[in-house]
């Protein structure tokens, strides 16, 4: 009896921290989210720059749009909210 008890804990136990690792992986991807939609067009922009330059031709338009996005980004984190950054895709040319 006392063996049946211990296995059916055990199983309890190793669900709950299943569930608990779901939790963390989730709240991971949802951080992640939110700092890609912050600085996604600083990225794409320095990226581009960084491409352009090793192509041999000038990246300083990219490097330009970097400095305004980061910018941009910048001012957003005045926002306590998740409201504000929704209006971030739309500055990057999304939906």
């Amino acid at each position: 009896m006392s063996l049946h008890v211990f296995s059916a804990r055990r199983r309890r136990q190793r669900g709950q921290s299943m569930v608990e690792y779901v939790i963390i992986v989730a709240l991971v991807a949802v951080a992640a989210i939110a700092v890609y939609q912050l600085f996604g067009q600083v990225v794409r922009s320095q990226t581009a720059a960084m491409a352009r330059e090793l192509a041999g031709e000038d990246g300083s338009t990219e490097s330009r749009a970097a400095q305004t996005a980061a910018k941009g980004a910048r001012s957003q984190t005045s926002a306590r909210s998740l409201k504000s950054f929704t209006g971030n895709a739309a500055q990057a040319g999304g939906n």
